[in-house]
């Protein structure tokens, strides 16, 4: 039997994220404890974005070898930004729902391991007024296509939203080109440890 063209996509797709994962799980603590300083750090720096007390933000609580979040996640807060974090909702991958983050004390671990806040949950509707959403990736192209895990939560969650989509990796996971689908949702930026926020497409 012969492959069509999103066969092709998705093992291209699948051996990439094997070696992405790899590779992060190679890294040592040292490495990963730099990175999540550096990404707190552009919270605080000369963000091209406005980021103050009326402005609310999508981000995530980091698990396992993700870029770490949690300095990034309070330093927003101290800038006095509305910070929501997803919920994975039960059943088939759909749209995100989303909580406020109140600090750490506030999450507990959800769906799949993912720390959650505990907060009144809000439809993915809650997407309609945030004005930066910065997402987990696990590597993004400089055209602007996002990699995640492959499940589509955040596909499904960002196709309505008018947000600034900042895709959250580690300096050397934006790539010449990574391969899409139709479905895809771009981003329009890439948040780095060594080169914060950049222009992407």
């Amino acid at each position: 039997m012969s492959q069509t063209p999103g066969d092709s996509v998705a093992e291209a797709k699948a051996a990439l994220r094997r070696r992405l994962i790899a590779a992060r799980t190679a890294m040592d603590e040292t490495e990963r404890a730099a990175a999540a300083a550096d990404l707190a750090g552009w919270m605080s720096a000369d963000v091209p974005f406005r980021l103050e007390a009326d402005v609310t933000v999508c981000c995530y609580a980091s698990v396992g070898t993700e870029p770490a979040t949690a300095q990034m996640l309070d330093a927003l807060v101290d800038r006095g930004v509305n910070v929501l974090l997803p919920i994975t909702p039960d059943g088939p991958p759909t749209a995100l729902e989303w909580a406020r983050y109140t600090g750490t004390d506030g999450l507990r671990t959800g769906r799949f391991g993912l720390s959650e806040p505990t907060g009144r949950r809000l439809s993915n509707a809650a997407l309609e007024i945030a004005e930066v959403a910065l997402i987990p990736a696990l590597a993004v192209d400089r055209r602007g296509v996002r990699l995640g895990r492959g499940a589509g939560y955040y596909d499904r969650s960002l196709a309505a939203t008018g947000a600034e989509l900042v895709a959250v990796v580690y300096d050397d996971e934006v790539l010449d080109e990574i391969p899409a689908d139709s479905y895809d949702i771009a981003v329009g930026w890439s948040l780095t440890p060594g080169d914060g926020f950049t222009r992407l497409g």
